[in-house]
């Protein structure tokens, strides 16, 4: 598969493929480390049947046996479903705007530079975040959603496992309790917005999200495409040499330690953000804002509180990005970008 059509990374063939080359990547990636997401989730969120366990690997290992034991194997998928959802078209933009802005920034081996390697990662990581965010709250509501955070908690044989639609229609109706209060809401305050507009409960948390992409996107296709320059380079022009094919094990190794760079840098935003994002369960009265968040988790545990599940974090990122990565790269090999 190496007609022009496809070789030409402007045209819609190349841009089509390789979005179907990352959104499968992105599916696979996020199935291997399913289970990890969940619980990082509830510690990020302080959930309180979690709690105690937050803070040591042994612990992120205990809490999984826990939901098993309570809820089996679905337990541990809970917002899966919502997951898949987000994650195929997610993945597939992310990829996708890459390669377009990649080919922008850098159309020639001498124009590669960090600094446009981490704009082109930022970029894309800001695009696909733009475009699919609202399925990520409910993804997130779904994973935060245990027996004892729900209505029925008083009465736990009346628990029922949180579908998309169910979690998708309770962020829609939240905050009701504004409507009565709204004239003392100033006209752009956030309990006024939410009247109006009710489009933005699904968007809770997401100037931190956009903000904390940067670091994490840029960041990860910086070390990515940095790791390969170095360890992969194509020959000089003059060599007779071929350009050494990437393995699977290599886009593995290399995306590995892309993913751990990037969670490092990255993990209190994401902290702030899935505070956030459970504001409506926790605080269904008002709109959890930057600064309150952020006292909130620092009044509560200090510096490291912006990095509770961070070792779940690297036992989830580091093989998702790994697997992702690797993936990808297997999907564009195959379709032939």
């Amino acid at each position: 598969m190496s007609s022009d059509g496809v070789s030409n990374k402007q045209s819609l063939q190349y841009i089509l493929r390789s979005g179907l080359a990352g959104g499968v990547a992105g599916c696979v990636a996020k199935t291997v480390v399913a289970p990890l997401d969940r619980v990082k989730i509830l510690f990020q969120t302080s959930n309180s049947e979690f709690r105690q366990y937050a803070g040591t690997w042994t612990g992120a290992f205990r809490a999984a046996a826990l939901i098993y034991h309570e809820s089996g194997i679905r337990g541990l998928l809970q917002g899966h479903s919502a997951t898949l959802l987000r994650i195929f078209p997610y993945a597939a933009i992310k990829f996708m705007a890459y390669d377009q802005i990649e080919h922008v920034l850098m159309p020639t081996r001498e124009s590669e530079t960090n600094v446009r390697r981490f704009l082109a990662g930022a970029l894309s990581g800001m695009t696909s975040v733009i475009c699919t965010y609202p399925l990520e709250l409910i993804r997130v509501r779904m994973a935060f959603m245990t027996r004892s955070s729900t209505p029925h908690a008083v009465a736990p044989h009346l628990y029922i496992r949180p579908s998309f639609v169910s979690a998708m229609s309770e962020i829609y109706h939240e905050n009701t309790a504004m409507k009565t209060t709204t004239f003392l809401s100033t006209p752009t305050s956030p309990s006024s917005l939410f009247t109006r507009f009710p489009i933005l409960k699904f968007y809770r948390g997401f100037t931190v999200s956009i903000i904390g992409m940067i670091p994490y996107a840029g960041m990860s296709f910086l070390a990515w495409g940095f790791l390969r320059a170095r360890f992969l380079p194509p020959p000089p022009p003059s060599s007779a040499h071929q350009r050494q094919k990437p393995t699977p094990v290599a886009d593995l190794a290399i995306g590995a330690v892309s993913g751990a760079l990037a969670q490092t840098v990255s993990y209190p935003f994401e902290v702030i953000r899935r505070r956030m994002q459970v504001g409506g369960l926790v605080h269904p009265d008002r709109w959890m804002r930057w600064g309150e968040t952020f006292h909130a988790i620092w009044n509560a545990n200090g510096w490291r509180g912006f990095y509770v599940g961070l070792s779940v974090g690297y036992l989830k990122i580091v093989p998702m990005t790994a697997v992702s990565f690797a993936v990808w790269q297997w999907g564009k090999r195959v379709l032939g970008v």
